[in-house]
């Protein structure tokens, strides 16, 4: 079999673009779960539906982000170690990631649902909605330790420089999810449980077939069951490099909820309405995005391999081409978004459509600022500064609380439209300071190879 790409040696711009391309397909079939929710959701079941999905958004990044999180910090030094030759140490950390996961994600789940409900009321989440939310959320919820595992799977075939598997397995996921929402939502009629139900069987989906591919097919990595076993001291290295991402989850998570509960004061038109418009944003953000994790990669392995030249060099490079993305995704969002927006409902509400176009208008405005964030923030994680991630997210809670308790209460509504460039704005000052930093740092390393280990 083919081995998985090595990302030290080659055209490094050209592979990073070859390894991002997949990603950001297999990002477009993970986001389609809930594109395809909302539309079904809002065309089948009603706007109060429609609204009672997007209402848990804040509230699903909180806990579930916070899950994923962790695994995108477990799995860093699986490819320092590709990076630096090291199979049998990759495979170790590999398998203790795996371990770690599963348990973590059985916790989450408990603990989800016991808090989900009184988030939710915390958010001010309207009367009407608020019993179509919890049933969304709390069969969803159900589904954390599979993702976990699918998203620790994907992270260990991305870390050893395998893009294109992960993204097949989620195409049958998405096939899987699309019809399972028609058979619940359409044809059984059982509304937002139903939804939440074809999304939990769909995300077994990857994690089954990645998993069978890492532990049999994927020959960068050779896990073995003594890898398996919970290693208290490898666990405790991975854990505190996949914390402050998580911690970055729960931060940003917690301003959404504020912006959520700003967005609530403005009824159920404005909750559908930023709903619709949040989607179609999270669309035109793949590409951004998905470039950003392959950096990520790129930068990781390159750490592992000492080629500090080639990080340095590359990641310039990397984010002049993300910004340029992010003009050209403006424009799409600016034209083509509210055409979109009107896909999740049967007749286009005149309100919903109003306040959509206004979100969307903003976003378009500023969405350099959001090319800028991907980059710094996953480059600082490919070098395993995860602390990073911390410092940004705090960043981005004082740009959404501000807005959210201050300005919403002195300009009204438009203050929510510009609560996410000023969070991105607030996140890239601190990353970009640390850049800096660490850039320095690895200069001296280029310098002064000698004192490297």
């Amino acid at each position: 079999m083919k081995r998985n790409v090595n990302m030290t040696q080659g055209n490094a711009l050209g592979i990073i673009i070859r390894f991002a391309v997949p990603i950001m397909l297999s990002s477009l079939l993970q986001y389609n779960y809930h594109l395809v929710d909302n539309i079904l959701v809002g065309r089948f079941v009603g706007t109060d539906a429609l609204a009672a999905v997007g209402n848990v958004g804040s509230v699903n990044s909180f806990i579930i982000g916070a899950a994923l999180g962790l695994t995108a910090g477990f799995t860093i030094p699986v490819a320092h170690s590709f990076g630096a030759g090291d199979i049998r140490r990759a495979s170790h950390f590999a398998g203790n990631s795996i371990t770690v996961s599963f348990i973590i994600g059985c916790i989450i789940v408990v603990t989800a649902h016991i808090i989900s409900t009184p988030l939710l009321r915390l958010i001010g989440t309207p009367d009407e909605i608020i019993g179509l939310s919890a049933a969304y959320v709390n069969i969803l919820y159900f589904a954390v330790p599979i993702q976990m595992l699918s998203n620790n799977f994907t992270a260990i075939a991305r870390a050893v420089g395998e893009s294109k598997k992960p993204l097949y397995f989620f195409v049958v996921s998405v096939i899987t999810n699309f019809c399972l929402d028609l058979l619940f939502i359409g044809k059984f009629g059982w509304g937002v449980e139903g939804a939440a139900a074809a999304t939990l069987i769909s995300h077994a989906v990857p994690a089954v077939l990645c998993g069978i591919y890492i532990f049999r097919f994927n020959k960068s990595v050779d896990i073995k069951r003594s890898d398996l076993r919970l290693d208290l001291k490898t666990a405790g290295y991975q854990i505190k490099l996949g914390v402050p991402i998580s911690m970055q989850f729960t931060i940003t998570s917690i301003g959404s909820m504020c912006m959520q509960s700003a967005v609530n004061t403005f009824g159920a038109s404005a909750i559908a309405g930023i709903t619709a418009a949040n989607r179609v944003e999270n669309l035109t953000n793949i590409p951004m995005s998905g470039l950003g994790v392959a950096t990520q990669t790129f930068v990781a392995q390159n750490y592992g391999a000492r080629r500090y030249d080639r990080i340095l060099d590359t990641v310039k490079k990397i984010l002049i081409l993300d910004i340029a993305i992010s003009v050209i995704m403006s424009l799409i969002l600016y034209f083509a978004g509210p055409s979109v927006v009107s896909l999740f409902m049967k007749q286009p509400d005149p309100e919903i459509m109003r306040v959509s176009k206004r979100y969307i208008l903003a976003i378009a405005q500023c969405y350099s600022l959001v090319a800028v964030l991907f980059v710094l923030r996953n480059s600082l994680q490919g070098l395993g500064f995860t602390y990073s991630n911390m410092i940004a997210g705090a960043g981005e809670l004082a740009g959404r609380i501000s807005v959210a308790f201050i300005f919403s209460r002195i300009i009204g509504f438009a203050a929510v439209c510009y609560a996410a460039p000023a969070a991105w704005l607030l996140a890239d000052i601190p990353l970009a300071v640390i850049f800096i930093i660490k850039s320095r740092q690895l200069r001296r390393e280029i310098n002064n190879p000698i004192k490297t280990e």
